[in-house]
């Protein structure tokens, strides 16, 4: 039996989600004038998403090993379908639509899914197109993945511990053809990046890694790094956020060796999904900022992050300090959400993925 029909349905035959409770989205705050609404409520462990030629947006996902396509949109801005076009596979966290071929990413693998919008009810067989991904038992093997605008399919490999030195490899963003040929190692010394994406105008990089644990509540932070040439390092498992020296491996490495921070986004912040918004429907001012889903923290004794954040760039090009856009997720140390994932649409607004609520939702702007 082929390695697709293990993990995928074995009919191929799309299904429908059960209903699960419905997220307490009045708690959820945004600025004046923004709304955000359910989008979709019916999508377990939601996290990374893209969007298909026809508006068929495509969700993968960490615990639930499905792949979801929310299909249409009625009068009250929610999705009219919620299908599973893919089941059993292992952490499928990444999805990146391609001239009509939907790419997901397994622990080892790169499958794709064959001119799937035609095809939502009855999946197309998956096709491996990458396999033997650099896997090591431990963390961060599940993978975020999007093509650039080299149009080559970039892909993490995380470093599988919280801290420990693997040389190059592990710990790196590496790319590859559509085809699954030609890998080259992108860049170095990156924990583990779950959000990157590329900056209109300048086509650099921009990408989060989450800092390493056990150091304390308040470092290292969370970064937000550019990435502006190949082969770049930014400093893991040596030096943390530009300039704190790794208390074990440290010594090894000097901070200055490596490309520092842009941004500090805040220790234990969970920074993830990240894309830069282009749209016309929010105000001007938000035209070229850098939306950021920020997960939350899970060892921190006063929880930080769980929040969606907007990074404003100056006139200067430079970055500035994180503003919230999103807020409510969690009230005090209670959180009810956990944001993974920011998507604009064609019509200007931006769905963000909840992977704890099992839902999206959908941020939208009129003024009122």
């Amino acid at each position: 039996m082929g390695w697709g029909r293990l993990f995928f349905v074995a009919a191929a035959l799309a299904a429908s989600v059960p209903a699960l409770a419905a997220p307490p989205v009045d708690r959820l705050t945004v600025p004046a004038g923004f709304h955000i609404a359910l989008y979709a409520d019916r999508v377990p462990s939601a996290r990374e998403m893209a969007v298909g030629d026809d508006g068929t947006v495509f969700v993968g996902s960490m615990a639930a090993g499905n792949v979801y396509a929310l299909s249409g949109m009625d009068a009250n801005g929610r999705a009219r379908a919620v299908r599973v076009i893919a089941r059993g596979l292992r952490q499928p966290v990444g999805v990146a639509f391609r001239k009509g071929d939907l790419y997901i990413s397994d622990t080892t693998r790169i499958v794709v899914l064959r001119d799937i919008e035609h095809h939502l009810d009855r999946p197309p067989e998956p096709e491996v197109v990458a396999d033997h991904l650099p896997y090591r038992a431990g963390d961060h093997s599940w993978k975020f993945i999007a093509f650039g605008p080299d149009d080559r399919l970039y892909v993490p490999i995380g470093a599988p511990c919280n801290i420990c030195d693997v040389g190059h490899a592990f710990g790196k963003l590496i790319s590859m053809k559509a085809d699954g040929t030609n890998w080259r190692d992108e860049a170095y010394g990156i924990r583990n990046t779950v959000g990157f994406t590329w900056q209109p105008g300048t086509q650099n990089l921009w990408f989060t890694d989450n800092g390493r644990d056990m150091l304390g509540d308040d470092v290292p932070s969370d970064e937000l790094n550019e990435r502006t040439v190949p082969g770049q390092s930014f400093g893991y498992p040596y030096c943390h956020q530009g300039d704190v020296p790794d208390p074990v491996f440290g010594r090894q490495h000097a901070c200055s060796e490596f490309v520092p921070p842009v941004v500090k986004l805040g220790a234990h912040v969970a920074s993830l999904g990240l894309r830069f918004y282009e749209g016309g429907m929010f105000p001007a001012s938000y035209r070229g900022d850098l939306l950021i889903a920020e997960h939350g923290s899970w060892n921190r004794t006063e929880l930080s992050g769980y929040q969606v954040v907007s990074v404003h760039f100056g006139v200067d090009g430079k970055p500035g300090t994180p503003e919230v856009l999103v807020g409510g997720f969690r009230e005090g140390q209670d959180a009810w959400g956990r944001p993974a994932d920011v998507q604009p649409l064609p019509d200007g607004s931006v769905l963000i993925s909840d992977d704890t609520a099992d839902a999206v939702y959908r941020l939208s702007y009129d003024g009122k």
